[in-house]
């Protein structure tokens, strides 16, 4: 069909038809022509609008990176599209709130600063070097352009500079850190008894009224994931290097054409004696050093040990405890100078005196290791490997551009494209979005396997390429699909009687231990509320004990202090249902430093930090009361 449009759409006629369409669109534009208004608005901060438009793409930046970080472990279903489209319109507006106050302080950032962010972003880099391409491409998926993006970045960096000016004007008196030392190493006196949920267990069953109940109330527990059956193509760099065959004349080329590569270079034990020249010295006092070496290597010439007299007289203090002794060197890593007398001399001979940057030197070889070229055999498994890679990376490449293109001919099938390059159709299990193993548990092939183009549409996804670097691209359809349902009733009603009778124990459990802390209140002994209880004596504890659940300690340190008549007792609930009931007897607060210096002492430094970013939290609150915002995007009541 395109091919006949084509063919019939040739000519002067059909310039003419484009002439007419064309006027009305430049005349009145498409919005006029289409009878559609302007952008729709998720909000309104100080008469500045965010549009859907950009709330939808700063959604999708978001989505990405939640992916990104949660891989396989999570499913992201999990988070509610609601919720989080609620959080990304409250960054925006916070953002917009931020640029105002920047401005108006005149904090600016310059583009050098902005380009060396964006050159030092990992994301965009291959190697440890920023890579264009990369960049473009990664943008590319976000659906942002460079400008777009280094403006997000400019942003952001000034809302940085913003921070940092607020942390720095924060600071922490000594009354503020002797509280601190006070309350952070305070230890507390307590007594505590757990309560488990297995000691208070119903053996009678719930009846089907209790069961149906819990049923209809907890579907969402019962749900089965929406799940997908994948077809999928596999192009694996690692697997093309298996497959791949070398002959014997092919590895000797690479072999002659490589031998440098293979070969050790000749290598000098050298020693040398410097006696430092300033590089800016006067002639006078360079030739009062040269006159002093010649002394030195006329003695050496006369008899005396060489290393002798470069421990006592050497300026170069790392080889003079040596004897003068540098090790064995080889071409390229001394100063040129230096490299040419010392790969000149033959073993046992002291060179005359050589001038360098560093001063005059004297120089002894007193061993030539000469050079060595590996043959082809000792090479032969290691040339094998790097033309086997190199083939497979470039049979990789190739293959993954002429499947982009097949896979996108041939929309709706996978097989011709397999046929064609000698591959196979792979089928999955079934997948949740949370994902399966191996390249089905990369967030880039879970994200188009449920995309819309792939799940509704049926069409093959792009070619994906899961992680930077690993050289394995697929390309995936959906085979089948299963809508999240609810398990039927009779797959887990005896999970639905387990529940039930947990609650039950729990509650159950609960009501013992606040009445066991309401009796201690009222002035009983632990041995009248105990029970089947065990008394836990841990004595005095810090906030970080171990010995001590947690939830425990955590009661322990929020209890009131003990006073005269009147027991401080609270209760903890502690993993499957289990209870704690926890009494507090003493507290000892921590020692203070009286004399500790605030501008040295860690902790100040820390303190000072976490009450800047509570003035910094502070501040966006009253910039958001203060501003005028109009919400018009659907708020969630949910928050992360």
């Amino acid at each position: 069909m395109l091919q006949t449009i084509r063919t019939r759409t040739q000519g002067w006629v059909a310039w003419v038809i484009v002439a007419l369409i064309s006027i009305p669109f430049a005349l009145w534009g498409i919005q006029s022509y289409l009878d559609v208004g302007g952008e729709s608005i998720a909000a309104t901060v100080n008469g500045i609008e965010i549009s859907n438009r950009d709330l939808d793409q700063r959604v999708q930046e978001a989505r990405m990176k939640l992916r990104e970080r949660l891989g396989a472990r999570d499913d992201l279903a999990a988070f509610n599209d609601q919720r989080l489209r609620t959080e990304v319109l409250n960054n925006l507006i916070q953002d917009l709130l931020l640029r105002d106050v920047t401005q108006q302080l005149g904090l600016r950032v310059s583009d050098q600063d902005v380009q060396l962010q964006v050159l030092s972003e990992p994301a965009f880099q291959k190697d440890g070097r920023f890579e264009r391409e990369i960049y473009e491409r990664t943008l590319q998926l976000q659906g942002l352009t460079p400008v777009q993006f280094e403006a997000q970045v400019r942003q952001q960096m000034t809302g940085t500079q913003l921070i940092r000016a607020i942390a720095d004007s924060e600071f922490v008196t000594r009354a503020e850190f002797s509280q601190y030392q006070r309350l952070i190493q305070q230890q507390r006196e307590l007594a505590y008894a757990e309560f488990h949920t297995a000691n208070f267990a119903n053996s009678t069953p719930p009846d089907d009224a209790a069961i149906n109940a819990f049923y209809t109330a907890n579907t969402a527990r019962f749900q089965t994931p929406e799940q997908v059956k994948l077809d999928y193509i596999l192009l694996d760099a690692g697997a093309l290097t298996t497959q791949t065959v070398i002959s014997d004349d092919e590895l000797r080329q690479h072999y002659n054409a490589n031998q440098a590569r293979f070969g050790q270079p000749e290598r000098r034990k050298i020693s040398h004696l410097l006696l430092k020249v300033a590089s800016d010295a006067d002639e006078a006092t360079a030739n009062q050093v040269l006159t002093k070496l010649n002394a030195l290597r006329a003695r050496i010439l006369a008899g005396e040990a060489f290393a002798d007299l470069a421990k006592q007289f050497s300026d170069d203090s790392g080889s003079a405890t040596q004897g003068g002794a540098l090790g064995d060197v080889e071409k390229g890593v001394m100063v040129p100078a230096f490299e040419q007398a010392a790969f000149a001399l033959p073993v046992g001979e002291v060179s005359a005196p050589v001038r360098t940057q560093f001063g005059y030197h004297l120089i002894l070889v007193t061993a030539i290791t000469p050079p060595v070229t590996k043959g082809f055999d000792e090479v032969r498994e290691q040339l094998l490997t790097e033309l086997r890679k190199q083939r497979s990376d470039a049979q990789f490449y190739e293959l993954g551009e002429r499947l982009a293109n097949l896979v996108y001919e041939s929309p709706d099938r996978l097989e011709p494209a397999a046929e064609a390059l000698g591959l196979t159709v792979q089928k999955s299990d079934w997948l949740a979005r949370s994902g399966g193993t191996g390249i089905l548990s990369q967030p880039k092939v879970l994200a188009a396997a449920f995309s819309e183009e792939v799940l509704t549409e049926g069409r093959n996804s792009e070619l994906i390429e899961p992680e930077r670097d690993a050289l394995q691209a697929v390309v995936v359809r959906v085979a089948e699909h299963r809508a999240a349902d609810v398990k039927p009733l009779a797959e887990v009603r005896d999970e639905i009687i387990a529940a039930i009778n947990a609650e039950k124990a729990s509650a159950a459990t609960e009501a013992a231990a606040n009445a066991a802390a309401k009796q201690l209140r009222e002035g009983a002994d632990w041995a009248t509320v105990l029970g089947n209880a065990k008394l836990e004596t841990p004595g005095l504890v810090t906030r970080q004990a171990d010995n001590v659940p947690a939830e425990v300690l955590k009661t322990a340190f929020t209890l009131p202090s003990p006073i005269e008549g009147a027991i401080s007792v609270g209760t903890a609930r502690l993993a499957q249902g289990d209870m704690a009931v926890v009494r507090l007897l003493r507290i000892q607060d921590g020692e203070i430093t009286a004399n500790a210096d605030l501008k040295t002492t860690p902790e100040v430094s820390m303190l000072a930090q976490v009450l800047a970013r509570q003035v910094y939290a502070e501040m966006l609150k009253d910039m958001e009361r203060r501003a005028d915002i109009e919400r018009t995007a659907p708020q969630s009541d949910e928050q992360f």
